[in-house]
């Protein structure tokens, strides 16, 4: 369908012009509500933890210009060439200052400052007035009201101290932790700013912000039950009667469930709304492979005006852990495969743009990873949302790692930061269980009770390892373990790897036995850690330890085997290069044997290894032994049994040659905000355009236009910069203006190469860059028969007559009705009550009326405001008959209804309708439609708001036309 909005439905046309005016799109509530980002332009000062850069006549002029996320330092592949702790005592342990004006309109609005994230106590003065402080972590959402301490209709100075040294009582500190704990204010800022009375944030209590469940989720009936629990802070200096309206929309923005509550709401009192709705038709499941997102939007309302608003994207999904069948998602068993993400980046640390979350996000999905867990503390919210649109299930967990505290503030904050976690993300369909314990020590009574009181609906999973005690579930719902090695695990009950090996080797015993739930490698990414003893500890230009991909997200060369045991499209891959010191290969393909050929000369053809240890795998990897060195052209070819064919080629390097430059904007834009950041990669290849693996060159990256090489001139070593698997990296970073850069890679004897990007605009308002249209149609259903017809729930009835005058009153569209008109002066219209026919929605097309004309039947629909309406009708005959039509029309007057010859198919047709001016229906027949689809026509119409509309239905013969029920909407034309 067509996506052009016709703006001409007369009922929505003076909403219409008021959302252009606040650049909302159609049917989006404006209300008092606004919420932009901070994250640009802030003076920044490192250091001096005592000073008073608080105070209002404080010179910044010459602190730096930064805009968020920010890291306080940048830091080298080497972690500085420090030797620090793995309590980190050193490292990032340090203080920033930062100060920003901002402008505060003259209204009664409350006015918040949201943070997202920062490392790790926060203190916050505003027009040099001491707020508040947030004590209890980095890693989740703060928030403070400023509403006494802003001048409005003025500039207001405010000032933030993000200190990040070492504290005992919050963890994961004091240590020690195989990450680093990195610094600054490394997420987003917003300025919030709400009427009086308003939806309250999420974590600001158990009962506050909106919490919606899905009690009931079928999909073998494909039904669903929604829960919305929604917070409403009275701030106002009197007694409100609040309405809240809270819709249900589907990807097109139509909405599909409208739930309406009012109440009283005392000065100063949070109530909480409780509402409760169904869906049951063309109802969307999420899934890993179709996460389909619902809207919810809920609207304040007080004395007929829309004040406030909230919209949160859910899914509905149903998930369990089955002792027998494992882990099912929508009633569907499937493994849990996937990795561990720490969200760190190289140079910038914790700083990331939310377009780099979402890129993490995507590339699992490009491997056909279904699980991410957030090692080891709470993550982005874009991560999380990325999780969402890319159907991806998320294990997230409370900042721990290993250490337990005596301390009974640290414990507090645990708990506090647990809370916050929970309902910061309660609501996201792609979440589906919390770590309950200490990372690694497993799980913990205190922890585990906290997350059930916040969510008593996820899973509870208790992160212990073979070291570390009781080798089981305990209270949680889950035994999840490290399993790197040998385990204890007696079998009753499902054992699941939150963290463990990777490769088709380490995948194989999960795929094979149902009760072990599912493996999230240990690491998804390469990461920076002070542990003393990994592989490149010492290493003086890459201290990074570990990842199936490294640290800059460029691939390792055995995770293509991923896409061959977990996609579905064709992949072959040849995971080694070919060059002298090659005697083996190992192919990972999804064919069904690979032949391997060797310039032009066959080699050998193989199945996938039959070798036990990959026992359980779909696609286990073909292992080409022995094979003799000779320079030129390797190609593995892929045969499936359809008699389709893939090749992978790989050639041997010959000199290096010139660069081949990758911007990596798969997926994404590149947005002029000052903080985005883009990846290079700059391959260095041959003249045939071959990687050259072992390559030392060094390459200098530079950019024309508004962009910076992330760390030049910073003395980190990141420009000029080495490569691995003969690819250099450099991270690029937005200015503010919107147009072209070009990047450019170039080194010492090799021929460079150019790359130009577009930065596009980039909003501050949250609000208008995050809304979508909302069609809220009008809709009524009508149930036709006689007048001893079977009236359902939701539906209205229309009671007809043989001989009467059958018009039927809508109530949603008041003043429009529609009858029942015969389609000649001899035709015979035949009312029928309720047949008991068995079906969903069975009480609708179980009776109607059947009209016998050779003109067929018409709906006249009269004073209709002009506009666009869709039209839904059933037809189905309750039960068949093949004799032949008597010609005998008074006859017909007495014949049971049930038993009269119909026609089998039917058109409607009318000049009033869009498009095509007939439409072709199958009429359904009998009593048994429990597993069948009713006979359905739907066709778009439009009134001109004075004549009536003639729709008309008939046969192809004489027989009579079976109609049963009618649904019209509303509607714009897509």
């Amino acid at each position: 369908m067509a996506r052009l909005v016709l703006f001409f439905i007369m009922l929505f046309g003076s909403l219409m012009s008021d959302l252009k005016a606040q650049n909302l799109p159609y049917g989006f509530p404006d209300t008092d509500r606004t919420k932009m980002s901070l994250n640009q332009n802030w003076k920044f000062y490192l250091g001096n933890p005592e000073a008073k850069n608080y105070d209002v006549n404080v010179n910044d002029s010459n602190w730096k210009t930064v805009n968020v996320p920010h890291t306080l330092e940048l830091t080298s592949l080497t972690l500085d060439g420090l030797q620090d702790e793995k309590t980190q005592l050193v490292f990032h342990r340090k203080v920033g200052w930062y100060r920003k004006t901002i402008k505060v309109d003259k209204s009664d609005k409350k006015v918040f400052l949201e943070f997202e994230g920062a490392h790790q106590v926060t203190d916050l003065w505003v027009n040099g007035k001491h707020v508040g402080q947030h004590a209890v972590g980095g890693y989740t959402p703060f928030h403070f009201d400023v509403t006494n301490f802003v001048n409005k209709g003025a500039d207001n100075q405010i000032t933030l101290l993000v200190d990040n040294r070492r504290n005992e009582v919050i963890p994961p500190d004091p240590g020690p932790f195989d990450y680093v704990k990195f610094s600054g204010l490394y997420r987003d800022v917003y300025l919030v700013e709400t009427n009086p009375v308003h939806v309250t944030f999420n974590w600001e209590t158990l009962n506050s912000g909106v919490n919606i469940t899905t009690p009931t989720i079928d999909p073998v009936n494909k039904n669903a039950t929604i829960d919305i629990k929604t917070a409403v802070k009275n701030e106002a200096d009197y007694e409100v009667t609040c309405q809240l309206v809270t819709r249900i929309i589907n990807k097109e923005g139509i909405v599909v469930l409208r739930l309406k509550d009012e109440t009283k709401i005392k000065q100063g009192q949070e109530y909480q709304f409780n509402q409760i709705g169904s869906l049951e038709d063309d109802v969307h499941f999420w899934g890993i492979d179709n996460p389909y997102l619902y809207r919810v939007n809920s609207v304040v309302v007080v004395n007929n005006k829309t004040i406030d608003f909230v919209e949160t994207k859910i899914g509905l999904r149903k998930f369990e852990q089955d002792p027998v069948r494992g882990f099912l998602l929508n009633n569907e068993p499937i493994e849990l495969i996937g990795a561990n993400r720490h969200q760190q980046y190289p140079y910038i640390g914790d700083a990331l743009p939310n377009a780099l979350h979402y890129k993490d996000m995507l590339q699992f999905k490009a491997y056909g990873f279904n699980i991410m867990r957030t090692a080891h503390y709470p993550q982005d919210n874009a991560l999380i949302e990325a999780c969402d649109e890319l159907g991806i299930l998320v294990y997230e967990e409370a900042p721990t790692w290993i250490s337990i505290s005596d301390k009974d503030a640290w414990w507090d904050n645990l708990e506090s930061a647990a809370r916050t976690m929970v309902r910061n993300h309660r609501n996201h369909a792609s979440v589906i269980m919390w770590g309950a314990g200490v990372n690694h020590r497993g799980y913990v009574p205190r922890v585990h009770n906290t997350i059930k009181q916040e969510d008593p609906n996820r899973l509870t999973a208790s992160q212990g390892a073979r070291w570390t005690g009781w080798q089981t579930s305990g209270l949680t719902d889950i035994n999840a373990n490290m399993l790197y090695g040998p385990f204890i695990w007696d079998r009753s009950e499902p054992i699941f790897a939150m963290e463990g090996g990777r490769g088709a080797k380490a995948v194989a015993p999960y795929k094979n036995d149902t009760l072990m739930t599912g493996l999230i490698s240990w690491t998804a990414h390469a990461y920076y850690t002070f542990h003393p003893s990994h592989a490149r500890a010492n290493s003086k230009i890459d201290r990074t330890r570990s990842g199936m991909m490294t640290i800059f997200r460029y691939p390792r060369p055995n995770l293509e085997w991923y896409k061959a045991e977990l996609k579905e499209d064709p992949v072959i891959d040849i995971e080694e290069e070919w060059n002298a010191e090659t005697q083996s290969i190992t192919v990972n393909s999804n064919a069904d044997e690979v032949e391997l050929i060797l310039n032009g000369k066959r080699i050998e053809k193989l199945k996938p290894s039959a070798d036990t240890i990959y026992d359980g795998l779909d696609h286990a990897p073909f292992h080409f032994k022995n094979l003799k060195y000779h320079p030129g052209k390797l190609v593995a070819k892929g045969y499936f049994k359809d008699g389709k064919t893939i090749e992978a080629v790989k050639q041997t390097a010959r000199k290096p040659y010139a660069i081949s430059l990758n911007l990596d904007t798969k997926g994404r834009t590149f947005k002029a905000d000052g903080a985005d950041i883009l990846v290079a990669y700059a391959s260095v290849v041959d003249k045939n355009g071959t990687v050259v693996h072992d390559t030392k060159h060094l390459i200098e990256f530079t950019v024309k236009g508004d962009g910076t090489v992330i760390g030049d001139n910073a003395n980190i070593n990141a420009n000029p910069m080495f490569t691995e698997y003969g690819v250099a990296p450099a991270l690029i970073k937005a200015g503010n203006t919107v147009g072209k850069i070009t990047v450019t890679a170039k080194s010492k004897g090799l021929k460079s190469d150019s790359s130009v990007v577009t930065l596009v605009a980039n909003s501050n308002n949250v609000i208008a860059k995050e809304a979508q249209v909302i069609y809220d149609f009008k809709s009524e259903r009508v149930d036709l028969g006689a007048s001893d017809q079977l009236v359902q729930f939701d539906w209205n009835p229309w009671y007809g007559s043989d001989n009467g005058n059958n018009v039927y009153n809508f109530k949603a569209l008041k003043g429009a009705k529609v009858s029942v008109k015969k389609g000649s002066s001899d035709g015979v219209n035949r009312w029928l009550g309720e047949m008991n026919v068995i079906g969903k929605y069975g009480f609708a097309y179980g009776d109607g009326v059947l009209a016998i004309d050779d003109k067929g039947v018409n709906l006249v629909f009269e004073n209709l405001p002009k506009g666009t309406y869709k039209l839904k009708t059933w037809h189905h005959a309750p039960s068949s008959n093949s004799d032949s039509m008597d010609p005998n029309k008074e006859k017909l007057k007495s014949v049971t209804i049930h038993k009269l010859p119909y026609e089998k198919s039917i058109i409607i047709n009318s000049e009033a309708l869009i498009g095509e001016k007939s439409v072709d229906v199958k009429v359904t027949e009998g009593k048994q439609m429990q597993w069948d689809l009713p006979g359905m026509g739907e066709v778009k119409f439009i009134s001109d708001g004075n004549n009536p509309v003639y729709i008309n239905f008939n046969g192809k013969g004489t027989k009579g036309v079976w109609l049963n029920a009618i649904e019209l909407s509303e509607w714009a034309q897509f």
